[in-house]
């Protein structure tokens, strides 16, 4: 019966593509070329790597999660993923529980309980979404097999190893987004080294655990030059075209008067002289625009996305509303 040597050939090709699919990095030049450089300038185990990337697997869910990310959305869209009721009734909720612990880490970092809190419920709704993807997986995948961001990632894959060396853990057994970012803060490697901290002084930074987590995404912040006491952004009426031709560049730049020769009016005065920051968000009948203060630049070192830091900061204003409200209510 021709028709069952028809099948067999599927069959056979099939199995050697499932093959591939489970297999490991390590058999990979690229791979075996960066384990060799872990080797000479971390001074890992050579065997121990090849055996870690031997479990290592490419996920083709992690390229496409990563190739249309939620900041590539307009701010209309945008907004309406993290400024939701559940969000900031969540926020009052984390404020309360962790109260102490918030207070401590604004007096010892001058950050404000309100952005922190924030930080951890933009990023993972307040530690209840810290991602399924095992770390190892995520930097590989994005390492060796996206193009784009591939130096950046194994940056980043070399960091992780030295962390996991660092903190004692199973290289396998991390999870965190699709970018292997990790704990309720989302640290990726080299953030986590360098700016995570001990909190609850059991030894250990341990981001999944919500002290360690406040008292990093704080000190965080101090280190990214937060300014105590100071606003972080002001809305905007724009009078004239002329605001068309400003740059929106992160990094502030302008001083008020050359923001208002182009007719960009504050609805009120920034409390800080600047220079200042254009932030432009595209609405459904239009554009809204807002004045950026150096405050805003350090949320976006978090995450260099305008759209990202304006979510935070009002999140973080609608949080703190709230939660004044109860204490008034409660008292």
């Amino acid at each position: 019966m021709k028709w069952i040597k028809f099948l067999v050939v599927p069959l056979v090709l099939l199995t050697s593509v499932s093959a591939l699919a489970g297999q490991g990095y390590a058999d990979r030049p690229d791979v075996q070329a960066f384990i060799e450089e872990q080797v000479k300038t971390a001074d890992f185990d050579p065997a121990e790597l090849r055996a870690v990337f031997s479990k290592a697997e490419k996920q083709q869910s992690i390229i496409d999660a990563i190739s249309s990310p939620a900041e590539a959305k307009p701010w209309y869209q945008y907004r309406k993923i993290f400024l939701t009721e559940s969000r900031t009734r969540g926020g009052v909720e984390f404020w309360t529980k962790h109260k102490d612990t918030l207070d401590r880490a604004a007096q010892k970092f001058g950050v404000s309980p309100e952005i922190i809190v924030a930080i951890i419920g933009v990023e993972t709704f307040y530690g209840r979404r810290t991602g399924s993807y095992r770390v190892l997986n995520a930097l590989a995948t994005l390492g060796f097999d996206y193009p784009p961001r591939a130096r950046f990632f194994r940056k980043e894959l070399a960091q992780y190893l030295m962390l996991a060396r660092d903190e004692q853990w199973d290289m396998l057994d991390p999870k965190g987004s699709y970018a292997g970012a990790m704990g309720m803060g989302q640290f990726i490697p080299s953030s986590y080294r360098a700016y995570a901290v001990d909190f609850s002084g059991d030894g250990k930074r341990d981001l999944w655990d919500s002290v360690d987590a406040i008292g990093s995404v704080a000190n965080y912040f101090k280190r990214h030059g937060w300014q105590q006491g100071e606003g972080v952004a002001v809305p905007a009426v724009a009078t004239s075209k002329s605001v068309e031709r400003l740059k929106t560049d992160l990094k502030p730049a302008y001083e008020m008067k050359k923001l208002q020769s182009h007719g960009l009016k504050p609805s009120t005065q920034p409390d800080t002289k600047g220079p200042y920051s254009l932030i432009a968000l595209d609405v459904e009948d239009g554009m809204e625009y807002w004045i950026g203060q150096k405050n805003f630049y350090v949320i976006t070192r978090y995450n260099h996305s305008p759209l990202y830091a304006m979510a935070v900061y009002q999140l973080a204003q609608d949080i703190k509303q709230r939660y004044q409200q109860l204490l008034a209510r409660d008292s």
